[in-house]
């Protein structure tokens, strides 16, 4: 597969789950009611809109608050500048903003910096209630937050008792947002998405309160590039001066591999060079001609980048110092215990790796390079790197029984056997292996943590990715429990928007309140064990959900030999 292919694979890919959610997430049935709640952010009245859920719970929606300085300019490939408080007097927040440039998607813009706010009707500025705040994924390549509609947890949260208030940030995606190379470290503008994000949580922190919200009691929750982000700032942000909780659905530290900036030398000079009036900018200072160009023109540069090297994740957080937000291997960190001690929830779904596997690998070789494109052309990989892959070969056999869609047997779909057996080793060395390591270490360090494994083949749309990245998504936003014509399934996802919400409530998803369901046992250094989210274990016509508890071995001397040699992937 060459670099336009797999650029244009990974780009529908996100596309598809975008376009995904959009239809499940925005049709909530909804309707607008005529009244426009207001709310006082310093000098500035921000106006919302009034809807009713199901025709009868109120929901206030505002959209499109600005939380830092509009990024262009001498801001672009810069470090957000905090909008303490909107500059205008009247602030029309009746509608999402626009969302971060991208490919794909209408109305983008560089102006992004803002931020959405769900919250029960009729909410007073002192009701202090928890926050759920959400980052969006897309692998750093693309997120748009208007897809994500909360209406749906808000709802769930006032009928169990504990209303929530909701909260979904932008953040700049691609070399909008993760600039590399070594001009950008020099100039402190790497990993700008997630100082996006940090700063997202300052305003939150600061003005949540006026719209109710309690800014002690915010729990951070993200799917994918989200997840990974949260993981990010756990390990050198002071994460946990902002947040209380966080929950990690398919994405750790290490599910991408991490180098230094300037690895990427390379792939900025090609963007660089991509730019007509940048091409011959002076080595060292190009980011202030680049400052200086037109939106489109620095889009076009981005696809014509992309396309010119096989790794599909050119623009993404990078290690930036000792100083920096990952100062150094999340492997590293993990062992030494160099994290925030935050509570979470982490899980991941079965076949995490179908989505981003092409359907034409057909040889050993191309598994290899599928599975190592990460560390060519741009540096020497270590010289253990050829034996860790030997291993993994040996470890993944070319056996359609044991590859991913797991649980399938020797079907192949029309594929090759080797499409599922990459599958299988992608999905555990990028989410399984590090999902794993990562609540083993926290929880070795005495932080609280629970972990799920999502396994339900009822959520499988296409046989031949199984049930695959980000498929649990409508089920946490509860849109699954207002669709789907299996009440199982209907329960299922009702279960999963309880859980959240009760950690969000109380930091354990146990509260007693909502459904009377399967207690989740905590995981422990002495107690390794998931929750299932599966309707296997549901007795006909059931009303009470039944989950079984697993241990966390799925996989063992596989994921046992990834996680021994994660520094030599990156991770």
């Amino acid at each position: 597969m060459d670099a336009s292919s797999t650029f244009s694979l990974l780009r529908g890919r996100a596309w598809f789950v975008f376009t995904v959610a959009a239809t499940l997430l925005a049709a909530c049935p909804l309707s607008v009611l005529a009244q426009f709640p207001q709310v006082n952010v310093g000098e500035t009245t921000v106006t919302g809109v009034s809807q009713t859920f199901l025709g009868a719970l109120g929901i206030d929606f505002f959209g499109g608050i600005p939380f830092a300085q509009p990024p262009v300019g001498n801001l672009r490939f810069a470090p957000p500048v905090l909008l303490d408080t909107p500059a205008t007097e009247i602030l029309n927040a009746t509608q999402f903003g626009a969302p971060c440039v991208q490919f794909n998607v209408a109305g983008v813009s560089e102006d992004c910096l803002t931020l959405n706010i769900f919250r029960p009707s009729g909410v007073s500025s002192n009701a202090s209630l928890p926050v759920m705040l959400w980052i969006y994924g897309g692998g750093f390549l693309q997120g748009v937050s208007s897809v994500f509609n909360a209406s749906g947890i808000i709802a769930q949260s006032v009928l169990r008792g504990t209303p929530v208030v909701y909260v979904s940030i932008n953040y700049r995606v691609g070399p909008f947002g993760f600039p590399q190379g070594t001009e950008a470290d020099t100039r402190n503008a790497v990993n700008l998405g997630l100082k996006d994000q940090l700063i997202g949580l300052q305003w939150v922190k600061s003005h949540i309160g006026a719209f109710g919200g309690d800014p002690e009691k915010v729990t951070i929750f993200g799917q994918s590039a989200g997840a990974i982000s949260i993981a990010d700032l756990y390990l050198n942000s002071g994460l946990e001066n902002f947040v209380r909780g966080a929950i990690f659905e398919s994405g750790s530290a290490g599910t991408l591999p991490f180098f230094n900036a300037s690895r990427r030398d390379v792939v900025w000079d090609k963007y660089v060079s991509e730019v007509p009036a940048c091409a011959n900018a002076t080595e060292g200072d190009t980011i202030s001609c680049m400052q200086s160009v037109d939106t489109a023109s620095l889009l076009t540069a981005w696809e014509e980048t992309a396309a010119s090297f096989p790794e599909p994740f050119l623009f993404v957080p990078v290690l930036d110092g000792p100083d920096g937000l990952v100062p150094d291997l999340p492997s590293k960190l993990l062992a030494a215990g160099k994290f925030s001690k935050i509570p979470f929830i982490a899980g991941t779904v079965l076949d995490e790796g179908t989505d981003f596997t092409p359907t034409s690998i057909s040889t050993d070789e191309q598994v290899i390079e599928f599975i190592t494109v990460d560390d060519q052309p741009f540096a020497d990989p270590p010289a253990s790197f050829q034996t860790d892959v030997a291993s993994l070969m040996q470890l993944y056999p070319d056996n359609p029984a044991l590859g991913s869609p797991f649980g399938t047997g020797n079907e192949t779909f029309g594929f090759s056997s080797q499409y599922k057996r990459a599958a299988a080793l992608l999905g555990d060395a990028s989410f399984q292996g590090p999902r794993r390591e990562w609540i083993q270490a926290a929880s070795s360090a005495g932080v609280t943590t629970f972990g799920y494994h999502f396994t339900d083949q009822n959520a499988v749309t296409t046989p031949s990715k199984g049930v695959t990245h980000a498929i649990e998504i409508p089920y946490v936003y509860g849109q699954t429990a207002l669709t789907s014509p299996n009440p199982a399934v209907r329960l299922l996802s009702e279960a999963m928007v309880d859980y959240w919400i009760s950690f969000a409530v109380s930091l354990t998803p146990n509260d007693g309140k909502g459904l009377n369901k399967t207690i989740w046992p905590q995981y422990q250094p002495d107690q390794q064990v998931l929750l299932k989210f599966d309707t296997g274990s549901f007795v006909q016509n059931a009303t009470t959900p039944t989950f079984a508890i697993i241990p966390d071995d799925y996989h063992a001397q596989q994921i046992g030999f990834i996680n021994s040699v994660a520094g030599d992937l990156g991770e």
